[in-house]
């Protein structure tokens, strides 16, 4: 898909400061007790989604997280189809104090193509 300029600088921005969990080691950090938190509209993640992830869309993200993972210092895997709104979104958290906020590289994709 192509993506705004704007949009895309903002994204790239977000990737560079923020730690990603390569897909690989996603099932590890849960059994470790992260929390998988998909970011994506309603529609997607009806569609699929990891097992036992928690959905909190972007656009209600920083009104919502709070009521949701009260929690700044847990692992929150933050999660889109590839990178862009993850990383966008583990960002957001870190700014509001989750510390260990990230997102899975290359999103669900990415995840579901470790089969």
């Amino acid at each position: 898909m192509a993506y705004s300029e704007k949009f895309q600088q903002l994204a790239d921005a977000a990737i560079a400061q923020i730690k990603s969990a390569p897909p690989d080691q996603v099932d590890a950090l849960l059994a470790q007790g992260a929390v998988a938190l998909d970011i994506r509209d309603k529609e997607e993640h009806d569609a699929d989604h990891l097992a036992g992830s928690l959905h909190v869309s972007r656009g209600k993200l920083e009104m919502n997280i709070e009521g949701v993972l009260p929690d700044l210092n847990i692992t929150v895997l933050c999660y889109c189809n590839a990178n862009n709104r993850g990383a966008l979104s583990a960002n957001t958290l870190r700014q509001m104090g989750y510390v260990n906020a990230r997102y899975i590289a290359g999103g669900l994709k990415a995840y579901r193509a470790l089969g």
